[in-house]
């Protein structure tokens, strides 16, 4: 049920927990970054609300060109008033950190540096469903011309420089089973819409399974009389029944790009998607960017390690690589462990070496990354990792002389959530990093390994949270007895005004997953700011299973959905009660969704329901046998112990639907229609038994949204109903009224 976080630079699995703050002091987990002068797009606001959140400018990670002196992204910007969304391909001075337009071109994306002075090459949306390249100066700020025509959508691109005047390009782009590029909008009229499936999976995520199928393309560019032009594009997948980027997710973190070849992951084409997670690398050597390969995919693969693959990544001079994988094959939540591989032009399984790994069990340093990259001048591997409501950036030293010698991972950042890493320049091991926080959607730091106290802060998108009436004294932290001889964190966002003298309803969020965890990050989905700007305290517990506190907690979920986790809740809501006096817990509401959407099912069941005024619940389970209809059956095959018919006894231990004769607290059920994790039949068994019962609820249904509410007018209506109904139960006012957010009411 995780739906898995990409980062763009690819991490690995390391050693010691006590060396995650070896070289930065361990500082508080809310502690933000210091605010500064910088131009930022959007005015001071006085109370953080929905239409803000969604409103606000939204900045991509940013590239920075070879010499480290600009840096490259996207911005895109909705408005409620013209009710259309602006996109912009932006350039920042990093030393001033100041930014110019490059284009507002509508489809603009993707911006990536060529190999000349301040040359950038992007993609754009072309006639009948083509992609344009498009090449573009930044001393010649309107002048661009095309390097060529994709007859397809084509994104993930990535370029690296051959020599003077020659550029490899890979991208990806869906092919049909000859492996043709495939076009949607060209595709043949069918005379019938029936779907005939011979095998599962049928549907995933939210659309069904076809057979196009993802692909890595290939070409060259080449420059000419001062102009760029595309060479013709090779499928390197061809053939091979191989799929990436892996779907749903997967995007440039599944394939790399060298001067010496392609390498990427994807599943195991010989065992079924729905039913299993293992993943392979491969390796395609190319000699001529212009050329078909010279020989097939190479595999890598290790007997020890039967889990997903993900973040494969080049080191500087091509030969050599890594990626992260898992141990077991149909647990998605594994640990990842980093692997590396000395020569990739050799085909022996063997020199496959699993880095920084002790045995499961004996590891001081038990997290498990999400990213894994070298650094620019290959000595160091950088890591993405979340530990402790964070994802940290560390580093791996590789200069040591013995595999065998330990290598403590080091951080190299404080709080937050790294989103993506890049090296500063040609030369140099400085880092431009690319982050948010609670109260930031968008931060870029210049971190030096060598010295990573002195981190440099570029940019801040809303001027470390200024813009948006937010600052860090509106974040802490608590930590409370769980169910066994273990505590559980929680973080912890107050309003802007808040009074120690005031006591303020509690909104208690319970995230998804499960083998997931807040963090100290921004989200336009479930922002804990815009809660608490409400008037509420809003508590964010990371309980049994949660990510970031060892995989012995991750893995504690297992066969205990509605055991430990719920135990660990209690507690957590007793603690409130008793340590946090400006909490009033007789005005307490709860929010999931998910995983949390279940636990609040599970609440209505359980003595827990009835300390709440009203739940909402966000496309939950309701029935665990019917996650027999979800997409991928390995996740509830192993949480609950195997399929159905061999663990009846567990999936129904742990079914909410067994409690529904002791639901009574008021509910929001919101199940959309194009969630196919959780069907909506799960949120409409909800709603039939809440009215049946007499029980004073809602149901609110989107019908092109999925398992996420993503479109800018949907999530805005979403907020409008998810506040509205929470503040009537605790005394606070009415958010906005529902009309004048053009819900179309139904009242049967």
């Amino acid at each position: 049920m995780v739906a898995s976080k990409t980062i763009s630079i690819t991490v690995l699995l390391v050693i010691c927990t006590a060396a995650l703050y070896f070289i930065i002091p361990s500082p508080s987990f809310w502690t933000g970054p210091p605010v500064i002068n910088e131009p930022s797009h959007m005015q001071s606001q006085a109370s953080f609300t929905p239409q803000i959140l969604l409103s606000a400018p939204r900045r991509s990670s940013a590239i920075p060109d070879l010499s480290g002196k600009l840096a490259a992204y996207t911005v895109s910007t909705y408005s409620f008033e013209t009710h259309q969304k602006t996109s912009e391909i932006k350039v920042i001075d990093i030393a001033s950190g100041l930014s110019f337009l490059i284009t507002n071109e509508k489809t603009a994306s993707e911006p990536n540096w060529l190999g000349g002075p301040a040359e950038l090459l992007w993609l754009r949306e072309g006639e009948k469903g083509s992609t344009v390249l498009v090449v573009g100066s930044v001393e010649k700020v309107g002048q661009t011309h095309v390097a060529g025509t994709v007859p397809a959508s084509i994104s993930n691109i990535r370029v690296r420089l051959l020599e003077t005047g020659q550029i490899a390009v890979a991208s990806s782009a869906k092919s049909w089973p000859n492996g043709t590029l495939y076009n949607a909008e060209q595709e043949p009229k069918k005379l019938s819409t029936a779907r005939l499936y011979d095998s599962t999976m049928v549907r995933h995520w939210d659309e069904y399974v076809t057979p196009q199928k993802n692909a890595i393309w290939y070409g060259k560019l080449e420059k000419s009389n001062g102009r760029w032009r595309l060479g013709p594009l090779t499928n390197a997948l061809k053939d091979t029944r191989l799929e990436s980027p892996i779907p749903t997710f997967g995007g440039k973190d599944h394939f790399d790009l060298s001067s010496t070849g392609l390498l990427f992951v994807a599943k195991d084409p010989s065992l079924n998607p729905a039913f299993n997670t293992k993943g392979n690398l491969y390796f395609v050597p190319i000699e001529d960017f212009s050329e078909k390969p010279s020989s097939e995919p190479r595999i890598f693969e290790t007997e020890a390690l039967q889990g997903a693959a993900s973040s494969p990544a080049f080191s500087p001079d091509g030969k050599s690589a890594v990626f992260l994988q898992m141990e077991n094959n149909g647990y998605e939540s594994d640990r990842n462990r980093v692997v590396h591989v000395p020569d990739v032009s050799g085909l022996q399984a063997s020199t496959l070496t699993q880095l920084v790994d002790i045995q499961q069990g004996q590891a001081e340093w038990d997290l498990s990354p999400s990213s894994v990259a070298f650094s620019s001048d290959g000595s160091m591997l950088l890591l993405v990792v979340e530990d402790k409501g964070n994802d940290i950036l560390f580093k791996i030293d590789l200069t040591l002389s013995s595999t065998k010698t330990p290598r403590h991972p080091r951080a190299l950042t404080g709080p937050g959530a790294v989103s993506d890493v890049q090296p500063l320049k040609v030369g140099s091991n400085e880092l431009f990093i690319s982050s948010t926080s609670a109260i930031d959607n968008s931060i870029y730091t210049i971190v030096d390994p060598a010295r990573p106290a002195e981190a440099r802060m570029v940019s801040s998108n809303s001027r470390s949270g200024v813009s948006f009436g937010l600052s860090s004294e509106q974040m802490s932290e608590i930590w409370f007895q769980g169910a066994g001889d273990y505590q559980v964190h929680a973080l912890v966002m107050k309003p802007s005004d808040f009074s120690d003298n005031k006591k303020y309803p509690l909104a208690y969020m319970i995230h998804g997953g499960p083998q997931s965890a807040w963090t100290n990050s921004w989200s336009t989905r479930w922002n804990p700011a815009v809660f608490a700007e409400q008037g509420y305290v809003v508590i964010c517990p990371n309980p049994t299973g949660s990510t970031g506190y060892g995989q012995a907690f991750v893995d504690g979920i297992t066969g205990s959905w509605g055991g430990l986790p719920y135990e660990d809740l209690v507690k957590g809501f007793d603690y409130i009660k008793e340590q946090m006096p400006y909490v009033d817990t007789d005005k307490a509401v709860a929010l999931g969704a998910s995983y949390g959407g279940y636990m609040m099912n599970w609440f209505q069941g359980h003595p827990l329901g009835r300390a709440f005024r009203a739940l909402v619940c966000h496309d939950g389970v309701f029935s665990m046998a019917n996650q027999i209809s979800s997409d991928e059956q390995y996740f509830p095959n192993h949480d609950l112990g195997g399929p159905y018919w061999k663990s009846r006894e567990t999936w129904e231990k742990w079914n909410p639907a067994r409690f529904t004769g002791n639901w009574s607290t008021p509910m929001l059920v919101i199940h959309n229609e194009l969630d196919y994790r959780l069907p909506i039949s799960e949120g409409l068994a909800m709603f039939n038994v809440l009215q049946e019962r007499g029980i004073d609820s809602r149901f609110l249904t989107f019908s092109d949204e999925n398992h996420w509410v993503l479109k800018e007018e949907n999530s805005l209506v979403w907020h409008t109903v998810v506040l509205n109904w929470i503040n009537k139960y605790v005394g606070l006012p009415p958010y906005e009224a529902q009309l004048a957010s053009g819900i179309d009411m139904t009242t049967g």
